[in-house]
């Protein structure tokens, strides 16, 4: 018999076709009564296919006693207990690089958004206000500012790389100096959001970075500032960023995610300073294909010979 894997979440056809290859495959969405589920068909399953939002539940990693192996569909993995994992021996391995660009390439989507008032614009001409009012206030060019990077990791570089085309000043914040970096380095993110034109979020969420963006770092990014977040909801106070936007303190935001996805805070519809995108900074066919196959060749290596291709770091002494 093939071994167990139990999806969590959606995947593609091309997908499924492959896990069918190599796993007998459960869907929990096809579940009813999970505990009883678990009782009789928890001890079979090796493998569990998720994403980084949907994660491993701690009752069913629990009712999993010979889980080896989490692929998980996106670089973020916060809702993978990654500690427990380490206890147990199981590796997690997550679906970074391939989605690089794309991300990197909606974070100057929004930031280009927020510069020149696109959202505004747009409604401005649908609405018939062009003819009949005139021309728009005029915008903010990009070329030549400073951006603070929060988060200097595979994509921030990405991000840092493509921003040359607009002479930018590159800064950036993370917990520790990068080797090898030619970007200034700020240990005082409040100073770096001071310094910055732009600040663009792409740290990874859980615990570590929950409402890391406060109050202050907003107020110090300042009513002349932009803020763009391409990394988890959790990072920024979602709360105080609104009130910021709302009354002035905060000048713009360009936003793929938020705190409690798909919920978005009701104020931000009315404002013409915000440009709202639906968790898409991965999703183009090319990119989501190539995490489906990193999905697949994750669980594919761990069959051949206990290993994935690329494992959290967490996880990665566990081969």
């Amino acid at each position: 018999m093939k071994p167990g894997l139990l999806l969590i979440g959606d995947a593609t056809q091309r997908m499924l076709d492959r896990f069918d290859a190599e796993f007998t495959v459960h869907k929990l969405a096809e579940i009813d009564d999970l505990q009883a589920w678990l009782a009789e068909n928890g001890e079979g399953i090796i493998a569990v296919a998720t994403n980084g939002h949907a994660g491993v539940k701690p009752e069913i990693m629990a009712g999993l006693p010979n889980l080896k192996v989490v692929s998980c569909y996106g670089v973020g993995y916060d809702g993978v207990d990654t500690d427990a994992c380490v206890e147990r021996g199981i590796l997690v391995a997550h679906t970074p690089n391939v989605l690089n660009d794309d991300v990197a390439n909606t974070a100057i989507l929004l930031m280009l958004a927020a510069s020149r008032d696109l959202v505004f614009n747009d409604a401005y001409v649908r609405a018939g206000r062009w003819e009949k009012e005139g021309n728009t206030p005029l915008t903010r060019s990009p070329e030549g500012k400073t951006y603070g990077i929060v988060g200097l990791g595979r994509i921030g570089e990405t991000i840092a790389e493509k921003l040359a085309a607009f002479n930018a000043r590159v800064v950036y914040h993370s917990r520790n100096k990068k080797d090898g970096v030619d970007y200034e380095y700020y240990p005082d993110l409040v100073k770096m959001a001071e310094d910055s034109d732009y600040l663009i979020v792409i740290t990874p969420g859980g615990a570590a970075t929950d409402k890391l963006v406060n109050k202050q770092v907003i107020e110090a990014l300042g009513p002349q500032g932009t803020l763009i977040n391409v990394a988890r909801g959790t990072v920024v106070d979602e709360e105080e960023m609104v009130k910021a936007l709302s009354d002035g303190r905060l000048g713009w935001a360009g936003l793929d995610v938020f705190r409690e996805e798909p919920k978005v805070p009701s104020e931000l519809y009315d404002l013409d300073n915000v440009t709202l995108l639906p968790h898409v900074a991965s999703a183009t066919h090319e990119t989501r294909q190539a995490m489906g196959d990193l999905v697949c060749q994750n669980l594919s290596s761990f069959l051949k010979d206990g290993t994935v291709e690329t494992p959290v770091p967490e996880c990665a002494h566990l081969q």
